[in-house]
């Protein structure tokens, strides 16, 4: 009975003793598997591919920005975190990150796009983009000339909404709209490419320009001098000014 009984207890701590073993050992390769995955000398990230369609920004400038700290391995590195260090770059509207095995970060990019500078009087890299939002970008890098927008930092979607309607419409009859102003009190004036401002004030403000395009080619067959600007706030009639001082202003 004693000798049963010996054999039993040796049996269970053996057991118990092989469980111990294995565990410690899952425990340990669990460990090796975790601390070797997160090593970037292990499973290191080697190519950071950038791609989408870039007009102001480079390749280059988005490895720079990302490999000023350590990315870590392919299994540790942050995608989230990397997408927001790269959606922080003045010319990114958006980003997005993918791993692919075995060493790969692959990173699409879609730029913004520009539509107008925005208060250029207040800040020189301010500009708005096509969905009419604010950003803050060098613009020595822009290939191509943009309106100015002006108006209450508040006002924008406005600004943006009175810039497209009066330049489709001005655009449609052969005149090109340089520079939108919207004042304090939302007051719309619109800079034609050969310098006329179109003073439009708050109503109606289409079917003033309207009236303008109509009066057009009235004003260009008397027209001495280049016109300055065309006041349109009255309900009936324009008030004129020409651009040589020594005109006098004209009612038509």
């Amino acid at each position: 009975m004693a000798t049963a009984e010996r054999t039993q207890s040796w049996q269970f701590w053996s057991g118990l003793a092989f469980f111990m073993l294995v565990l410690v050992s899952t425990c340990s390769g669990i460990g090796w598997l975790y601390y070797t995955a997160m090593d970037a000398q292990e499973v290191p990230l080697k190519r950071l591919v950038v791609q989408g369609e870039l007009d102001f920004m480079t390749p280059g400038e988005v490895r720079e920005t990302l490999l000023g700290e350590p990315l870590g391995s392919f299994f540790s590195a942050d995608v989230d975190k990397i997408r927001t260090q790269v959606e922080a770059m003045p010319w990114v509207a958006k980003a997005s990150v993918r791993k692919e095995w075995p060493d790969i970060l692959k990173i699409f990019i879609v730029e913004q796009q520009p539509l107008a500078h925005w208060n250029a009087n207040q800040r020189d890299d301010a500009l708005v983009n096509q969905e009419g939002q604010v950003f803050y970008a060098d613009k020595s890098v822009l290939d191509k000339s943009l309106p100015y927008l002006s108006a209450p930092e508040h006002a924008v979607t406005e600004a943006v909404k009175h810039y497209r309607n009066t330049s489709e419409l001005l655009g449609l009859n052969g005149f090109h709209v340089t520079q939108v102003e919207l004042s304090e009190r939302f007051a719309l004036e619109v800079l034609l490419e050969d310098g006329t401002s179109l003073r439009l004030g708050r109503e109606a403000l289409l079917e003033r320009v309207q009236r303008f395009i109509d009066l057009y080619p009235q004003l260009k067959e008397h027209q001495q001098a280049p016109l300055d600007s065309v006041d349109l706030r009255y309900d009936t009639g324009v008030a004129v000014r020409w651009r040589n001082p020594d005109e006098q202003q004209q009612e038509s």
